[in-house]
């Protein structure tokens, strides 16, 4: 599938080099990414603002579009493109109203979205106890 990343079969078979343990630790680290690859939600939330906007819908009940861009420090286009995608996702649910004559958008987490950064934090996780591991 394009995109994803390809481990060659000669890495997952290479012993570590015993006089460097950065290298080491980088193979142990390669082969367990290979064993048990991330899930495409994740990838789909490790970009930056993607991150930001689930992990801030996380924990409010909702934020407004300007809400987030504040929080966020992004541009209005760059907030909207990224929001998309985790709407058509179905990670974030987001609602269009009007308050007065200004239009108002509102964002929420939805609970595949909670699910997929339950799992996104996982993944981190695992990834810095292998990190750790000497």
């Amino acid at each position: 599938m394009p995109g994803d990343t390809v481990v060659k079969e000669s890495v997952l078979t290479m012993e570590p080099p015993k006089n460097d343990p950065s290298k080491s630790r980088i193979l142990r680290v390669v082969k367990s990414f290979a064993a048990k690859p991330p899930e495409a939600p994740s990838r789909l939330i490790h970009e930056r603002i993607r991150l930001g906007i689930i992990s801030t819908l996380a924990v409010n009940p909702s934020l407004s579009f300007n809400d987030l861009k504040k929080l966020l420090k992004a541009t209005d286009g760059n907030l909207s493109v990224h929001a998309r995608k985790l709407e058509e996702a179905g990670l974030v649910k987001c609602s269009k109203s009007f308050v007065g004559r200004m239009p108002k958008t509102e964002y929420k987490i939805t609970e595949a979205g909670r699910r997929a950064l339950e799992r996104y934090l996982d993944e981190m996780e695992n990834l810095i106890d292998v990190m750790h591991e000497q």
